[in-house]
């Protein structure tokens, strides 16, 4: 079933493990959202001057370190996003990153797609309709 790319949610991934990446976007790809997948927060800074997302998915700890500045750029401008990170949240997180869902790798296909449902929800007040996503 072809989509309008103008109604589906678009994510933008932030993963420096191919792999993971790949299974992220295809499982993704597969619920109905158009996804894009950077290896780095440069590669994620550099699309985000061109494109625009609904939602980000975000490793912690990248190539190029630390993902709080992306975070803090995400915050901004007023996209919600989720960590996915091989390490669980510590305590003292920085302001950038409270109150953000944080899952820890490797988890479920279902659950990442049930807290990234969860999170557009919480910031637009309603789920993505059936016609942007399938089940």
């Amino acid at each position: 079933m072809s989509k309008d790319v103008a109604d589906q949610t678009h994510c933008l991934v932030v993963e420096d493990q191919a792999l993971i990446a790949m299974s992220i976007e295809i499982y993704l790809e597969e619920a109905g959202m158009a996804v894009q997948a950077v290896s780095s927060s440069a590669e994620a800074r550099a699309w985000r001057e061109a494109h625009t997302a609904d939602i980000a998915i975000v490793d912690f700890l990248l190539q190029d370190g630390p993902a709080t500045e992306l975070a803090a750029e995400l915050n901004r401008r007023a996209i919600p996003f989720v960590i996915y990170s091989g390490y669980p949240p510590r305590h003292g997180l920085s302001s950038e990153l409270q109150g953000v869902p944080w899952l820890e790798k490797p988890t479920s296909r279902d659950e990442l797609l049930k807290v990234v449902l969860n999170t557009l929800m919480a910031v637009s007040g309603q789920a993505p309709s059936s016609s942007t996503l399938q089940s």
